[in-house]
């Protein structure tokens, strides 16, 4: 049975979609922008502090529905330029240890609001 997942601590969707969705063990986290959720505006600073707050939302998200940054298996990174790469990845590499997920990584044309980076991911448990 899908279970739809919410918490407060990460940015409400921005249209309509859930923040993630449960079914069969499985977590699909929608991605997540450089939001502060308690401010409703993106973090000041540039990739890194962007980057470190999509995490900070990916946590909140996966925390909310039981499960950690361990139970990741893929990531998918969408970058506003892949000059942007090398920053992005610096944090990224922070919030594993051991076992990486699989991951993609691609620029596109623009991501929403302006975001430098958007992530999204799936968990298993």
């Amino acid at each position: 049975m899908k279970k739809i997942v919410f918490t407060e601590n990460a940015p409400q969707a921005i249209g309509p979609y859930s923040q993630a969705v449960e079914i069969n063990g499985m977590l699909f986290l929608s991605g997540q922008i450089p939001v502060d959720p308690s401010t409703g505006e993106f973090v000041k600073g540039g990739i890194a502090e962007q980057t470190t707050q999509v995490f900070e939302n990916i946590k909140s998200v996966l925390c909310a529905a039981g499960f950690t940054l361990d139970d990741v298996v893929k990531t998918t990174v969408f970058l506003s330029d892949m000059s942007l790469f090398s920053a992005m990845n610096a944090v990224y590499a922070t919030y594993f240890t051991g076992n990486f997920p699989a991951r993609s990584a691609v620029a596109v044309k623009e991501l929403p609001k302006g975001a430098l980076v958007e992530i999204e991911c799936l968990a298993i448990k």
